[in-house]
């Protein structure tokens, strides 16, 4: 069996990657390093986080083409606008692991670019559909071809950067998501002209539009993404010799760069993925409310459709800029865990005004949606980045970052399914529902912390030594599991 997978997926030679030993080393130039940190932001961060921009508006678009006749035109009535969002989930979710394993074997600038090429012809496509049941196949087929996106550019921009580097250009990365939410409300509100044009309804440019950009920018992204670390273009052999070299004074020989048996039951059988895991479900739940049906909400204040878009905006770049205030925080201070409890805690207040909101003024609900927003985005990027910080090796990290946004984003099913149309404008199961599960990644966070607070004492005490007296083979890819990987919270 261990056969099978040597000749599977190939080993990853590391030997090569650095000169001369760690005890001969020189000291790192630190201004060599600071160049090379910028030169990193330039090359790794624009070019993925606009074409993740881009994905994240061709998800979301069906909220504001919705409250510009997409209803009316595909005749769909009842729960039938909850069914076609929540369908994009089912390949959402099962696809993400497979495609973050083939991505280890792929140039990342080739298969990122062979899906978001593949999803914006769909968007078009919706953007045509002449029924209903066009547009549940649209959307089944837009999450086959999202779902690598995320988890493959998350993976990618972790092996570039150390633990506390990372979540300052994580979110930046992830900032892009966000002010998705702000392009869409200003698009849509643009393209509301264009109705008649061509014969075809606004809300149809909406997709086409963004479908054709999306293929455009797809096209040109296969010269702009970077690929690994190892293979790079932009790294000269002297940068690419210092980032190695980082890394692996950071990873304290926490490396898994052979995916065989063991190291599949070591990856499978452990805790941290699935309470990370847990800790996402809770939060994106919150985030894809947010996506879908702020538009529907803020129409349901008493607005019309365009104003409703419109002041959806400065909502998406208020969550931007507070998301991206807490990333650095975050960083210096070398903290994840009680970020993640003071965004749960803005965002319950805000859940707690729409919950009573028939004895509040619109304004006071307006301003709840700023913070079931902003809370979600401080939580939601450090959940993913913190579990990262805390997997070691290549393979241990391709597969963790890949269950846990996989799995994670069955909260974007429950999100689906919660706002029933027929309770509007008060969505009482919508928000109670969110806010139970807000919490619940509340108390995976404590749960996770606490293990890894308690895991580092054992490791402290020697108590996780015996390892060391696996074969030489095994030691050098447990991952995470060498006792002298240390876990960050």
């Amino acid at each position: 069996m261990d056969a099978m997978f040597e000749k599977a997926v190939p080993s990853v030679d590391t030997s090569a990657r650095y000169s001369g030993s760690e005890d001969t080393l020189e000291p790192i130039d630190r201004a060599a390093e600071k160049r090379l940190l910028l030169k990193l932001d330039l090359h790794v961060l624009p070019t993925i986080s606009l074409l993740y921009m881009l994905a994240f508006v061709d998800r979301i678009n069906i909220g504001n083409a919705r409250i510009q006749g997409l209803e009316k035109d595909l005749n769909m009535s009842g729960q039938d606008y909850n069914i076609a969002l929540c369908i994009f989930f089912i390949p959402y979710i099962l696809v993400e692991v497979p495609s973050n394993i083939i991505i280890r074997k792929v140039a990342p600038s080739t298969w990122l670019s062979l899906l978001m090429f593949s999803w914006g012809v769909i968007t078009v496509c919706m953007g045509v559909t002449k029924s209903y049941s066009g547009l549940v196949v649209c959307r089944f087929l837009l999450g086959l071809f999202e779902a690598g996106f995320f988890p493959g550019c998350l993976y990618l921009i972790s092996m570039y950067y150390k633990r506390y580097e990372l979540q300052w250009r994580f979110t930046l990365f992830f900032s892009s998501t966000i002010l998705a939410g702000a392009w869409g409300g200003l698009f849509a509100y643009a393209v509301a002209n264009m109705t008649g044009v061509g014969g075809y309804n606004g809300w149809r440019w909406i997709f086409i539009i963004e479908g054709l950009l999306t293929v455009v920018v797809a096209v040109l992204g296969k010269f702009f993404i970077p690929d690994w670390p190892e293979t790079s273009k932009f790294l000269n052999p002297d940068e690419r010799a210092l980032l190695f070299r980082r890394l692996r004074e950071e990873a304290a020989e926490a490396t898994m760069d052979t995916l065989d048996k063991k190291s599949t039951k070591r990856i499978l059988s452990d805790w941290k993925i699935y309470v990370g895991t847990l800790m996402y479900f809770g939060v994106v739940n919150t985030g894809y409310s947010v996506s879908f049906f702020t538009p529907t909400i803020l129409k349901q204040l008493g607005w019309t459709a365009v104003r409703a878009q419109v002041l959806s905006i400065p909502i998406y770049v208020v969550a931007c800029a507070i998301a991206l205030i807490t990333a650095v925080c975050t960083d210096r201070l070398r903290h994840r865990y009680a970020f993640t409890m003071i965004g749960v805690l803005v965002a319950t207040v805000g859940y707690v005004i729409l919950l009573a909101q028939k004895s509040v003024h619109v304004s006071v609900r307006y301003f709840a949606v700023y913070l079931i927003t902003s809370g979600a985005y401080i939580t939601q990027p450090i959940t993913l980045t913190w579990l990262a910080n805390n997997m070691g090796g290549h393979y241990k990290r391709s597969v963790s970052t890949a269950v846990q946004i996989g799995l994670g984003n069955a909260g974007g099913i429950v999100a689906s399914n919660i706002y029933i149309t027929k309770q509007a404008p008060t969505y009482p199961v919508g928000f109670g529902v969110s806010l139970g599960l807000l919490w619940l990644c509340g108390i995976a966070c404590t749960v996770f912390c606490l293990g890894l607070w308690l895991e580092n004492r054992k490791r402290d005490r020697g108590e996780r030594d015996h390892r060391l007296q696996l074969p030489p083979d095994e030691v050098a890819n447990l991952g995470d599991s060498h006792p002298r990987f240390r876990f960050a919270y």
